[in-house]
């Protein structure tokens, strides 16, 4: 089997390319700044350097693989409110210049990996995938915009494209502006962490090994056109995550610094994932071991995310 897996030297790409067997790996990648070919050291894959908004290069690439996953993206929310534009671009553009080389190549099967920000906000329950679409930063409205562009060449041109959504991933080589790896990196060098707002905003939080997981069983078994939700396995205020991040660094409240709230901040995600269980899904990584994990892997590896905050 031949997997073409765009943004394959990020966060969660990587870890998709580290931990699939049996096939033969092609990873495209920009090779931006959250990206970095060391999350791909050992491991076979052949790699192009390019943009999903090329065409020209797609329609050299694409042909001949079985399936293409689709994780390039630009994805913090922070850089989107200072400028939305990049994220239009390769969110939206992106999606539609790769949904029509796999048109164009006969793709047998395609994955959109998205996101639950897609949604909005949620007071209480849990969204399915059928519920409607409010996104609320410019990030989370470009990739609604992909979802879309995806649903529609599925729809419209018979397109094997699955779209998959997921909440907040954690785990080993996160970029360091996400919060965990944020909290980790800066309470390990005695510096304090910014926590916005009052910090009840809650978030449902899946270790990146299930989410890919998730991934896989929808490459496999998902429905040409459907949406899928791959669920964590904690729902924490930001509140009650700091806590868990002080308690394992060994820190006090004295380390958490009060800041101005995000502009309009997402209160709560929740998602239900009773359709992706059917297919026999279960996340496997329970919060305290994942969130311990992730916190040696960061204590363990400090030239790669000091490298990083460098460069960032």
């Amino acid at each position: 089997m031949r997997i073409l897996v765009t943004g394959g030297a990020g966060f969660i790409g990587s870890h998709f390319v580290r931990t699939t067997r049996d096939a033969r790996i092609t990873v495209l990648d920009r090779l931006t700044y959250a990206a970095d070919l060391a999350n791909l050291e050992g491991v076979p894959h052949d790699l192009v350097q390019g943009d999903i908004c090329d065409a020209e290069l797609l329609g050299r690439v694409v042909p001949g693989h079985d399936v293409v996953i689709n994780f390039a993206a630009e994805s913090h929310v922070d850089r989107s409110i200072e400028g939305a534009g990049e994220f239009v671009r390769t969110n939206v553009l992106g999606t539609q210049t790769l949904m029509q080389a796999c048109l164009d190549a006969g793709t047998p099967r395609v994955v959109q990996v998205s996101t639950d920000e897609v949604y909005g906000s949620i007071e209480t329950g849990s969204w399915d995938e059928d519920a409607p679409l409010r996104p609320r930063s410019p990030y989370a409205a470009a990739k609604a915009g992909g979802d879309m562009i995806a649903r529609a060449y599925a729809i419209t041109h018979g397109l094997p494209v699955s779209i998959t959504r997921c909440g907040n991933n954690y785990g080993p080589y996160q970029f360091p502006e996400k919060v965990i790896p944020l909290f980790v990196t800066n309470l390990l060098e005695g510096r304090k962490v910014p926590l916005y707002g009052d910090g009840g905003n809650i978030r449902d939080w899946i270790h990146v090994d299930d989410h890919c997981r998730g991934i896989r069983l929808v490459a496999e078994q998902g429905e040409p056109g459907e949406v899928y939700h791959i669920a964590g396995t904690a729902e924490l205020t930001n509140l009650e995550l700091t806590q868990r991040l002080l308690d394992a660094l060994e820190a006090d409240w004295t380390m958490v610094e009060r800041v101005t709230d995000r502009k309009g901040h997402d209160r709560r995600y929740s998602l239900d994932d009773t359709k992706l269980r059917a297919l026999g899904y279960r996340p496997l990584t329970a919060f305290e071991d994942g969130l311990a994990e992730t916190v040696r892997w960061y204590a363990d590896n400090p030239s790669w995310w000091k490298s990083k905050r460098a460069a960032g």
